[in-house]
Parts: structure tokens; C-alpha cells; sequence
């Protein structure tokens, strides 16, 4: 798993957008609008991101069309402590 965060955080130009996405979904699992508005980012990109995580199995999409809500998987769940740690090494927000 620690390579995974490694690749997908820290090792990719996108991996600090995916963290942001982490954390917020943490904290309040949301749609792609949402999260476009919340982070102020494009939706295309929010999506783009979105289907890396779902591809990674470490959030999870429930419902149908544009109502899809994103909650962060029991993978994700279960390592989140793993997550954080390898995030304040690298962005000290």
C-alpha cells in the first residue's frame, strides 16, 4: 500500500489534486460538482482524478448519472493513517 500512496500522492504531477480529494472525502463524501466547487478546480479535472482513485480501489461510487456520490473505500479507510503520514512528509498542510 505504501507504494501505491507513493505513486499515486507523491510520484505523479496529480498526486497533490488526489490528496485534496482524499482529505475532503474524509471529512464529507461528495459528487464530482461538489468537489469541483469545494477545491476550486474544473469538474473535468475532478473527474479525471476521481476515475484514478476508483481505478486504485481507494474510494468508492455510489448511485447513478450525476447524483454519483464518492465516499472513500474500506482499502482507504483502513490505511488512511498510512495516507497522512506519507502526506506531512511531503505537504505540510
Amino acid at each position: 500500500m505504501r507504494r501505491l500512496f507513493w505513486l499515486l500522492f507523491v510520484g505523479t504531477r496529480g498526486g497533490s489534486t488526489r490528496a485534496e480529494i482524499v482529505r475532503f472525502l474524509k471529512e464529507k463524501p461528495s459528487n464530482a460538482n461538489q468537489l469541483a466547487e469545494a477545491l476550486n478546480l474544473n469538474y473535468k479535472t475532478i473527474r479525471h482524478h476521481l476515475k484514478v482513485l476508483l481505478d486504485n480501489e481507494l474510494i468508492v461510487a455510489e448511485g447513478e448519472g450525476y447524483s454519483i456520490m464518492y465516499f472513500l473505500s474500506p482499502l482507504m479507510e483502513q490505511n488512511y493513517v498510512l495516507f497522512e503520514e506519507i502526506r506531512s512528509k511531503i505537504w505540510k498542510k
